[in-house]
This record gives structure tokens, C-alpha cells and sequence, in this order.
């Protein structure tokens, strides 16, 4: 491992995240909130954290290997946690495994909260609990390797490590730091133009600004106990229902949209047509099952209702208007199963991803194939394209690695004392990036033991990392040079 690389890296990155604190601090002048002080010192202790690391190592100027990139990646993303939990601890008082809860499940876009009584909590705190959900939701890695070519260091191996998912798009510009700029150009618009739609649709500006970060990253963090169901209004769902589709859609696919200034991309790629087929199928069948069970009286509210929560759960956002682990059994069942296929590669959404799912259903599909005709010969396409033996199987280990974990961390959350309602769903919440679960995390962690909390800031961690990148940790071979 290049240690002193890792650590000018390290430095580098602290000094970059302890910006952010700025413009939270000046919210708290705004709104003359008294929390001024604390961002200041949050600010000073995240920058005098990258400065030590820095400057020892600063004439080091080694490119990072693989590993090196799977080590920063997964470090970085705890290490940003305990940072962004500063406010929380100082300004909330929280305990640390409350306060580090509440950041990971921010910049993991999860969206699961210990906190209550947001309507009461200092402008600021909710600014700061909304922004790194926003920083979270691309990867505040990606952010970086568009900035550290500038200071004449490399970035590929970080990018690779964090953003994997859409390799397939690896050179959408030459260089990579141009792509991550593309990449956080196009997140930037689609924030603006969600704030912009929840503006006009009623919400204040803070609430529209601070719910476009939730959105577009969709992370699920609301400024409002009540979440969207606080303003009652079929617009504001509208555009939520917009831009959360609109996060769960490969970032690349956007970029390649926008630069040839035509909607095709969106027609031809096979993972956004799934996509969006998935979402039609799942509101329509949502929505019947709302109204024929008679959930509520109109087909109008159960349309209303189950479109906003199909495209909140499918693309992990977690933005709610009623308590949907209420409903009929077998409604909160289907919303699971949206949650675990989740939004695109390349997404700000959790879940295993469509491309994923649409392999392995072919890949069933072919063996079936097999069994009728054991002499035929059959490739895996993905549109046009044959998917080779080497990918599927990546896929497959994958799926295989994610069941493995949810099993563990339920049965592990059940030894921590949640019955199996409440583990699985906790499991849900975490692990799929989704936020709210079943039984007793519903709404809220808030109720559950230290154990379990510390258990699903694992689960989202390693569903933020997509699997892989934090489990290679736990591989002896890993570690051998």
C-alpha cells in the first residue's frame, strides 16, 4: 500500500469536504439560528485534520494502484461520515452513534434518520443534514478526481473504485477528470431545475432547495417530520415523482443526452427502458391493488399514492406521503421487491441495479435454453451487444455477495434483538440505500439498540460501496503483497 499517498490523498480530500461547512455557516447567519459557532468549529477541526495529514506527505506524488483505490475509497467514505457528524454532536448534542448514523445515512443517500421533531431543528442543521446527502448522492469521490488533476495528481484508480458502475461510458471525454466534471455539471442542472420546479409549485425556497438535494441524490432526507406528506399537494409530488426518476437514471446516459441535444439515448439504452417499464408495471400495479383492497375511495388517490411511492422506493429515495408499511401486506411486499432491483448503473439510486437484474433473468432464461436443448448454443445480449462470460459471472458473484449480506445482517440484527419483521426491514432500509423499513424502523431508527445501529451503518456503507469495494477489505488476499 503507498501509505503516504493514501494520506496526502486523505489530506487533500478533508481540506476540499471542510469547505462544505461554509455554506451551512452562512445559512446560520441568515436565519440568525445560533449555530454559528458550531460550523465554524466543525470547519476548523475538518480542516486542521486534512492539513496534518497533508502536509507530512506532501511532496508525494505516487499514482494510486487498485488496491490503493479500494482502500481510499472505503476509508474516506467512514471518515467522511465521522466528519459530517459534527454538527449533529455539537450542535444537536446527539450520541456519537446517533450523530455518525445520521451522517453515514446522509452520504450514503439512505435516508434513514435517529433524529425527530425536524420542524423545530435549527435552519442550518436541516441545510447541513440535506447537503451531504446532495455531496453523497454522486460521490464526493467523483467530486474530487474532477479537482485533484488540477493539483497535479491522478484520479483514476478513485474513480474506478467508486464509480465502476458505468465503465461502459469510461470515455465520454478524454480525460477522466472531464467526465467527472461532465458528470457533476449534469447533477448540478438537474438539482437547479428541481429546486426550481418545487419553487413554483409552492414550497419556499429553503424547503424547494433542500428537497432537490434530497431528490435528485435520492437520499430521502426531509426538512419535515411528515416528509412530503407536510404539504399536501399532487404539484410537489408531481415534480418529486419527476426528478426522482430522473436520479435513478444512469448519469452517463444524461451527459450523452445532453451533449448530442436529442432524447434518444433514453430510447436506445436497454437498462433505461427496463427502467422505466419497471416503474409503469409496478405504479400500475400498485395502484390497483390500492384501490381494488380499498385502501382509499378513489382511483385517483390510489393512483396518486401509488405512482409517488413506486418511483420513491424503486429508485431508493424513500420520500413518503403515508406510512406505505401499513398498507395490505402484499403491497409492501411488491415496493420490496421494486427496492431491491432499484434504479440504473451509474445512479444516484441503491438496489442491485436494472442491468443487473435484466442479465440474471437472461441468464435463467438461458439455462432453461440449455435444459430443453442441451447442444444449443446461446450468448447473453444487452441490446445488441453479446455480454461476455467474464462480466455475467462478475454479475452473478455479485448477486450471490448481496444476498449473502442482507441473510447475515438480518440474522445479526435479530440476534441484536429485532424481531424478523423489523431486522429484515432494517436490512431493507439499509443495504438497498431506501431509508424507511418495516416493524419497528417504519419511520425511524430512533427506537433500536447501539448494535443495530451500528449494524446498518455497515449495511449502508456496503450498499453505497456496491458490495465489492468494502467486502475486498475482509479478503486476506487482499492484503498480501
Amino acid at each position: 500500500m503507498n501509505w503516504k499517498t493514501i494520506t496526502h490523498l486523505f489530506g487533500i480530500l478533508l481540506l476540499l469536504y471542510s469547505l462544505s461547512f461554509l455554506p451551512s455557516l452562512l445559512v446560520s447567519v441568515l436565519f440568525e439560528d445560533g449555530q454559528f459557532r458550531i460550523f465554524i468549529v466543525s470547519f476548523l477541526i475538518s480542516a486542521a485534520a486534512g492539513l496534518a495529514l497533508w502536509l507530512p506527505a506532501r511532496h508525494d506524488r505516487k499514482e494510486l494502484t487498485i488496491r490503493d483505490g479500494f482502500l481510499m475509497v472505503t476509508l474516506f467514505w467512514i471518515v467522511l461520515g465521522m466528519m459530517g457528524s459534527l454538527p449533529f454532536l455539537l450542535g444537536l448534542h446527539l450520541d456519537f452513534t446517533d450523530a455518525v448514523f445520521e451522517s453515514v445515512s446522509g452520504f450514503t443517500t439512505t435516508g434513514a434518520t435517529v433524529i425527530g421533531q425536524l420542524d423545530t431543528l435549527p435552519r442550518s442543521i436541516l441545510y447541513h443534514r440535506q447537503q451531504i446527502q446532495w455531496l453523497g448522492g454522486m460521490g464526493i469521490i467523483v467530486l474530487a478526481v474532477a479537482i485533484l488533476p488540477l493539483l497535479g495528481i491522478g484520479g483514476m484508480q478513485l474513480y474506478k473504485a467508486e464509480a465502476s458502475s458505468i465503465a461502459q461510458y469510461d470515455k465520454m471525454t478524454p480525460r477522466i477528470s472531464e467526465t467527472a466534471r461532465a458528470l457533476w455539471f449534469i447533477y448540478f442542472l438537474l438539482t437547479l431545475a428541481c429546486a426550481l420546479g418545487y419553487w413554483a409549485a409552492g414550497m419556499e425556497l429553503f424547503d424547494a432547495v433542500g428537497h432537490a438535494y434530497s431528490t435528485v441524490a435520492t437520499g430521502g432526507f426531509s426538512t419535515h417530520d411528515a416528509s412530503l406528506a407536510f404539504y399536501d399537494s399532487r404539484l410537489i409530488e408531481a415534480v418529486a415523482v419527476v426528478f426522482m426518476l430522473a436520479g435513478g437514471v444512469n448519469f452517463a446516459v444524461h451527459f450523452m443526452a445532453l451533449r448530442r441535444q436529442t432524447m434518444r439515448p433514453y430510447r436506445t439504452e436497454p437498462e433505461v427502458r427496463a427502467y422505466f417499464w419497471v416503474f409503469l408495471v409496478g405504479a400500475v400495479a400498485v395502484s390497483v391493488s390500492l384501490f381494488l383492497i380499498g385502501t382509499y375511495g378513489t382511483v385517483a388517490e390510489s393512483v396518486r399514492l401509488g405512482v409517488f411511492h413506486v418511483a420513491s422506493i424503486l429508485t431508493s429515495t424513500g420520500l413518503t406521503t403515508t406510512t406505505f408499511a401499513e398498507w395490505p401486506l402484499h403491497v409492501p411486499m411488491m415496493l420490496i421487491t421494486l427496492s431491491f432491483i432499484g434504479g440504473c448503473v451509474g445512479s444516484t439510486a441503491g438496489g442491485i441495479k436494472v442491468v443487473r437484474v435484466l442479465l440474471l433473468a437472461r441468464i435463467g432464461l438461458r439455462e432453461l435454453l440449455h435444459l430443453a436443448h442441451p447442444q444449443a448454443v446461446s450468448t447473453v445480449t444487452l441490446g445488441r451487444e453479446a455480454v461476455s462470460e467474464e462480466v455475467l459471472f462478475s454479475v452473478k458473484g455479485f448477486f450471490v455477495l448481496y444476498l449473502v449480506t442482507v441473510l447475515v445482517l438480518t440474522t445479526a440484527m435479530m440476534a441484536a434483538g429485532l424481531d424478523l419483521e423489523s431486522a429484515f426491514g432494517a436490512v431493507l432500509a439499509t443495504v438497498n440505500l431506501l431509508g424507511p423499513g418495516l416493524g419497528d424502523v417504519a419511520t425511524s431508527f430512533a427506537s433500536v439498540n447501539v448494535v443495530v445501529k451500528w449494524l446498518a451503518v455497515f449495511g449502508m456503507l456496503v450498499g453505497r460501496l456496491e458490495i465489492f469495494t468494502l467486502l475486498i477489505l475482509f479478503l486476506p488476499a487482499f492484503w498480501r503483497h
